[in-house]
């Protein structure tokens, strides 16, 4: 990452997201931010493509091992979800809406549903944002005992997604 842009820190959930409302009862609600260069793009959908569409190597690696966990459970694999229709997708994560401001992907199974929100959030001084947000509500026991184990895993890879897109270079405005 340059040295001139801070790493994605832990922020308050954004009460503008769209996915807000999902937020009460969840079994997890998290948001992470990172300052996007005045140079960026502020096309939301391409800044998500650049934030979630490049996974880190040992993201990839924790993404196949639990593939082989979860498949004789029949829990969706990410190879089910890359193979599923690629229009309206970025990599694994189903876009579910797409907006000026703000992107929601996201997936719903037998275990659990999750919603996710990318929203580019516009400030006055030029450091605008962009903030991921994960909402998850788990369906039963297995849900819960899933969550529970992918989460410490979850809140690294949310982080390493946005700086991840920030070492690499966001899309030029």
């Amino acid at each position: 990452m340059r040295n001139d842009l801070r790493p994605a820190c832990a922020v308050a959930l954004p009460a503008e997201s769209r996915i807000a409302s999902l937020v009460a009862g969840s079994d997890l609600a998290d948001s992470f931010a990172i300052t996007l260069p005045a140079t960026a793009t502020r096309d939301v959908l391409a800044l998500s493509r650049c934030a979630l569409g490049h996974p880190a190597p040992w993201v990839s690696a924790l993404l196949a091992i639990r593939d082989a966990i979860v498949r004789p459970f029949g829990v969706k694999t990410t190879g089910d979800l890359r193979t599923a229709s690629r229009a309206d997708r970025i990599d694994i994560f189903r876009i579910h809406s797409v907006s000026e401001n703000e992107v929601i992907v996201g997936e719903d199974d037998r275990h659990l549903d999750f919603r996710a929100s990318i929203l580019l959030r516009r400030k006055t001084d030029s450091q605008d944002e962009l903030i991921v947000t994960t909402v998850v509500h788990c369906h039963n026991v297995p849900g819960r005992l899933y969550l529970a184990i992918i989460l410490p895993f979850h809140r690294l890879i949310a982080r390493a997604m946005l700086d991840g897109a920030a070492r690499r270079g966001w899309p030029a405005a």
